[in-house]
């Protein structure tokens, strides 16, 4: 297996305009770049075109994180339902036109009515997923679900709920370890050696062990000595994308050093 490799979400300045975003993507020390379709940042035929075109130019491989603002495939709402994964399939199909190794998103969450019908929302969740997967693969596209931060509502934060997840689907749907989001349930290293045969991409960024904060390497409370040593063990070679939002650059060169 060969070394993992470092990539860099656009999400440090997803509040700039598009156009700004192309060109602090062509100063970032890496050419794994992960767009975020959402925001200012939303994609549409005339954006593939200028990714497209940087990408020739200089080098640049992709990746897509599906949009999350409102985003919730559990939604027990079949109106709100059906507009979301009609808006998750149009980022699918321009993933697809980027060339993306691997289409990132979200599980669902539970809402003020999941009380009231226990288990539709996971039921809904597995549904929604199998479907965007099987669309994907139509489109030559690799997704991959991440585990979302505690304590946000969402289906999927933690290993027993994964285990559940790959129990009852039984597509090749890849997994998102988010390593800031394990942290703070304290699972990084329950989820690397439990999911390692799953773990298709990866998402470092730091935080207290308290809240998703998206920090910088180094500048909260995770070892990353010890988690790159369980990423070696695990023979991972995939891409680790720096999804911080201070500290980018050193970010990058921090895990580079650690990793590569």
């Amino acid at each position: 297996m060969g070394q993992p490799e470092i990539g860099l979400s656009t999400l440090y300045c997803l509040g700039e305009p598009f156009k700004r975003m192309t060109e602090y993507i062509l100063r970032a020390e890496t050419a794994h770049i992960e767009i975020v379709d959402e925001g200012l940042h939303a994609l549409n035929k005339r954006r593939v075109k200028a990714l497209n075109e940087i990408a020739t130019s200089y080098g640049l491989k992709y990746t897509v994180h599906a949009p999350f603002a409102d985003i919730n495939i559990a939604s027990p709402s079949k109106t709100l339902l059906n507009a979301t994964i009609k808006r998750l399939k149009k980022s699918i199909i321009y993933a697809s036109a980027l060339n993306c190794r691997v289409w990132v998103f979200h599980s669902g969450l539970k809402t003020g009515v999941s009380m009231f019908y226990p288990d539709m929302d996971w039921i809904q969740n597995t549904k929604s997923a199998r479907s965007l997967h099987a669309f994907a693969g139509d489109h030559g596209l690799k997704t991959a679900i991440e585990n979302t931060p505690e304590p946000y509502p969402f289906l999927m934060t933690n290993v027993k709920q994964f285990k559940r997840f790959y129990n009852e689907v039984n597509e090749d749907v890849g997994m998102v370890l988010d390593i800031a989001h394990a942290n703070i349930n304290g699972q990084i290293e329950s989820f690397l050696t439990t999911f390692a045969d799953k773990i298709v991409h990866m998402h470092a960024h730091d935080n207290n062990g308290e809240s998703d904060q998206h920090l910088g390497i180094g500048y909260g409370n995770i070892d990353w000595k010890k988690v790159a040593d369980l990423i070696k063990k695990i023979s991972y070679s995939d891409i680790v994308v720096v999804e911080s939002v201070e500290h980018v650059e050193q970010s990058v060169l921090k895990l580079k050093k650690l990793l590569v």
